[in-house]
């Protein structure tokens, strides 16, 4: 039978229609007459990093997770009221709301800027009911309407990312003789594209006006959080996903290539942070590893990150659905023949066993040349429960006044290449002279005394991680509550000596710890495991290089225990 395009989708467009039960949408208030001008006006040293939400609007309370919590009379397990960890399925709407109201009520003071690193629409689970654009972009404008409303209206940036959820293209199918083209996920082609020019409608808040062209090419974009001093780099991990095959990979011969143009700007944009004496973070959804980045792609995301050591505070990531950090490595740009490629941190059956692995090969965190080589990779958990329970992060970083006076001198000229191994030797031959690694030799900016590497002003000193462990048991008269989850401090930097004093500032405030926290009881020691100082990659070095050895049992087990989001 002959099938159109447009035949096939009404049909889509028709399935969702039909299919779509009686749900309350995700809550907008819209005040008129708003401006969205006002700025915060005293640094509270805190940020939100919240993560792949998945809101579902044909999540059915008590049915089958078998059919990714949508269909009805099930045998065995049912979809809880409020979401259903350790099951396939997305969030329902009344969670979304939940958690956004939440963050209202309890947070919304008491951060300067949000970094939202994507996946604001459902999986493709029940292919009874396929996604269709329609409904991928009025869920992400939903979730980008109440972030505008809790957030941008209060004065308080917004920094989202696209996530490989956020798109299903229609895409030339490779059965020619169905004659019909698909839906596919995870791919995205270069810009400007149908993707790009919805998302800079949705999106229009967030992006300033001057980046808006470069979006619209590619849905990557800079802004200045904190005016003059830092900005967060929003970008385009889907050009660097290897799932993606409507792109080149970033092949350096393809100079074209979506990815490799992404890199060419981000490297522009990271020179004018750098001119401007300003301090980044890097965002995106899909976190840089070998076994989830095309090749020559993570090869420019490690050059990069490493070159620019000095200015970059920190990498933030979603996707995963789990908690975890990971480091990119100066050994990733030197070319070992006959190598065994690395452990793919993306196997998530493997992945706590390759970390602890790579852990075990960390340099000492006082060897100052080593941590020119590295750069921590920051991976927070997700919003919705699938597998896990929800959560997300509050960060803080250094707004005393003893280090916001501080003059902040220039960032030192480059003074190192790396490593450069055989690379003299390797690169005559054939089949290495067209990688990046043969061909990115420009000084690093690696500094000892970056923010990134000792504690300043807008350092990131550390998170809290709150999660919902209630949730399975929750229903419509007990609504689940967020906890405390852990923090990455140490317990004696909740309570600063002098706090009394405006250049002391609280890492978390204290309403939001629990009873034995605020007392400062000896038993609270159990939501600090880690003991960090700050997050600087000397930190960053120095627990790994703790999870890595042999003798700290009961920490491994405390990470596992976190990764898996405490379930």
């Amino acid at each position: 039978m002959r099938i159109t395009i447009s035949a096939f989708i009404v049909a889509c467009s028709a399935a969702l229609v039909v299919a779509s039960p009686v749900q309350a949408p995700l809550q907008v208030e819209h005040e008129a007459g708003t401006a969205i001008t006002a700025r915060p006006k005293k640094l509270h040293g805190r940020f939100l990093h919240i993560t792949d939400m998945h809101p579902d609007p044909f999540y059915t309370a008590h049915s089958s997770t078998k059919r990714s919590c949508h269909g009805k009379n099930p045998k065995k397990k049912q979809a809880g009221y409020w979401g259903t960890p350790d099951a396939e399925c997305d969030s329902p709407l009344r969670l979304t709301n939940f958690t956004l109201d939440y963050l209202d009520k309890h947070w919304a003071g008491d951060i300067d800027f949000v970094v939202w690193t994507g996946d604001n629409a459902r999986h493709d689970e029940d292919h009874q009911i396929p996604r269709t654009p329609s409904e991928i972009f009025d869920l992400n404008r939903q979730v980008a309407m109440r972030m505008e409303k809790i957030f941008l209206k209060r004065g308080i940036p917004v920094v989202p990312s696209i996530g490989n959820n956020d798109i299903w293209l229609l895409f030339a199918s490779n059965f020619p003789h169905l004659n019909v083209a698909t839906w596919q996920q995870n791919i995205m082609t270069p810009g400007p594209n149908s993707i790009t020019n919805e998302f800079v409608s949705i999106w229009q808040p967030f992006v300033p006006f001057p980046q808006r062209q470069v979006f619209q090419r590619g849905a990557y974009y800079s802004t200045e959080v904190i005016p003059g001093r830092v900005a967060v780099i929003s970008l385009n991990s889907i050009y660097f996903y290897d799932s993606n095959k409507a792109v080149g990979g970033c092949q350096y011969n393809e100079r074209e290539d979506a990815g490799n143009l992404e890199f060419d700007w981000l490297e522009v944009q990271l020179k004018m942070y750098r001119n401007k004496n300003m301090l980044v973070y890097l965002s995106g959804h899909i976190p840089p590893s070998p076994g989830m980045y095309f090749p020559e792609c993570y090869v420019r995301y490690v050059e990069l990150s490493l070159r620019f050591q000095d200015i970059i505070l920190g990498h933030l990531y979603g996707h995963m659905n789990v908690d975890y950090f990971s480091f990119v490595e100066e050994i990733d740009l030197e070319i070992i023949p006959n190598e065994d490629p690395k452990p793919d941190r993306a196997a998530a059956d493997g992945l706590y066993e390759t970390l602890m692995s790579e852990f075990a090969h960390l340099p000492s965190e006082s060897d100052e040349d080593k941590l020119d080589g590295l750069a921590a990779i920051s991976v927070a958990p997700s919003v919705v429960p699938n597998p896990f329970v929800p959560g997300f992060r509050i960060f803080s970083y250094n707004v005393s006044s003893e280090a916001l006076v501080k003059p902040t001198g220039k960032r030192n000229h480059g003074h190192r290449r790396g490593r450069r191994g055989d690379k003299d030797k390797h690169c005559q031959e054939e089949q290495y002279s067209r990688s990046w690694k043969c061909h990115l030799d420009q000084p690093w900016h690696s500094d000892p005394d970056a923010p990134s590497r000792r504690n300043q002003a807008f350092t990131p000193l550390g998170f809290a991680q709150f999660y919902m462990p209630d949730i399975a048991e929750a229903n419509k008269t007990h609504p689940p509550h967020f906890k405390l989850e852990y923090l990455t401090y140490e317990l004696t930097a909740l309570h600063p000596k002098g706090s009394g004093d405006e250049k002391f500032v609280y890492p978390v405030p204290v309403r939001q710890l629990p009873r034995s926290l605020r007392d400062g009881k000896k038993e609270s020691s159990k939501y600090a495991p880690y003991s960090m100082t700050d997050l600087t990659i000397g930190s960053w070095v120095g627990l790994g290089r703790r999870l890595g050895a042999e003798g700290y049992g009961k920490l491994r087990r405390r990470f596992r225990k976190y990764m898996f989001v405490s379930v």
